[in-house]
């Protein structure tokens, strides 16, 4: 038989939780962000849930070409815009909205020959400092891409920096109105964090939002604000089986490094799963899991394979166990992604992009 481990996409849920984006912003269009692969969910598995969107947005030509393949004939925006000139020929004969965020990008588009004029998003550094024009060259930048005959619409976009937090984006939302308060085209500011906090204020939910992590059932505030507190759903499941037990006594230790020292008399139960699957390796013991729906936790090291749970309050689980490493236990149990990658000192992003290609997927429709 297979290795008892399985990834479960819950299609229902990303319907969902789209749903909840448009209600935040019901007077704005929502960008489906679907980049790192549907953030490791897939995103031939995720395109009827999310085919409600207004549009996709990503960073890979592949999965542009990909979403074409699959019937999508809508807007795609590729948030990172092109990497080099040629790629341009691929906006053209796809039909791609592409980000600019440098002047080389403005340069290749003055070089480019094209029947069909591209619609563009033209970024400012509000505060991030990652991609994009500062505010002070913002206007210039805009001046050169409306000279070009090669370019039809611009847009006009940034990125929070903490929208998450408490510092918030009052001065990054100002240093965006001051420099483009007269210039024409669309806007798009909002992240899932602006857009569940801070989407009220219509300067910030603007034409356009970029939905992304709350797309996939993970909050995007968490731990001051967990799922539930946003009405979102668990998109993906990790699980596993038990596959052997054991019985230790005061002073036994568990797994490399003797991480775990028994002191008293306990039952763990060994679960056919590990970093090589996707799962922490750096969780610590206490990582909270799931056994036959029952919360319990990690005990010891995480190996390559397997991890060790603790099965003191399940006297009767034992092999073939239900292991629940995060989403949807059985009998309505739920374990939120975001817990368990707070335990590990990471956020649920990684986890659903570092979901490991041998592990099984299967797509539950109901």
């Amino acid at each position: 038989m297979p290795r008892p481990i399985e990834a479960l996409i819950h299609t229902e849920a990303l319907t969902h939780n789209l749903a909840r984006a448009r209600a935040a912003v019901p007077d704005a269009r929502v960008w489906a962000v679907v980049k790192a692969n549907a953030y490791g969910h897939g995103i031939a598995r995720v395109f009827e849930a999310l085919r409600g969107a207004d549009g996709f947005a990503l960073l890979d030509l592949a999965e542009a070409q990909l979403l074409r393949e699959l019937g999508w004939r809508g807007p795609i925006l590729l948030l990172e815009g092109v990497f080099e000139p040629r790629d341009l020929e691929l906006c053209s004969r796809l039909n791609l909205w592409h980000t600019v965020h440098c002047g080389a990008q403005v340069d290749w588009l003055a070089m480019h020959k094209t029947h069909q004029p591209h619609r563009v998003f033209l970024k400012m550094n509000s505060g991030m400092n990652r991609l994009g024009f500062k505010p002070a060259a913002f206007r210039a930048a805009w001046a050169r891409l409306d000279a070009l005959p090669q370019v039809d619409e611009i847009s006009l976009m940034t990125h929070f920096s903490d929208a998450d937090g408490g510092r918030g984006i009052a001065a990054q939302v100002r240093a965006f109105s001051d420099a483009t308060h007269d210039l024409p085209g669309e806007r798009s500011l909002s992240n899932s964090a602006a857009t569940l906090r801070h989407a009220a204020d219509a300067a910030v939910r603007a034409d356009w939002v970029r939905a992304g992590i709350m797309l996939y059932g993970s909050a995007p505030d968490f731990p001051a604000h967990d799922i539930a507190h946003w009405a979102l759903r668990p998109t993906m499941t990790l699980s596993a089986r038990l596959i052997a037990t054991q019985s230790l006594q005061p002073g036994d230790t568990v797994g490399y490094g003797s991480a775990f020292t028994a002191d008293a008399p306990m039952r763990i139960g060994v679960a056919a799963c590990g970093y090589a699957d996707g799962y922490p390796r750096h969780a610590p013991s206490g990582t909270p899991v799931l056994v036959d729906g029952v919360p319990t936790r990690l005990l010891g090291r995480v190996s390559m394979d397997m991890v060790t749970v603790d099965l003191s309050a399940l006297p009767q689980a034992g092999a073939g166990s239900e292991v629940t490493l995060w989403g949807r236990g059985p009998a309505g149990a739920a374990l939120p992604i975001d817990a368990v990658a707070h335990a590990a000192g990471t956020v649920g992003y990684e986890l659903m992009c570092g979901l490991a290609a041998r592990v099984p997927v299967r797509v539950d429709a109901g």
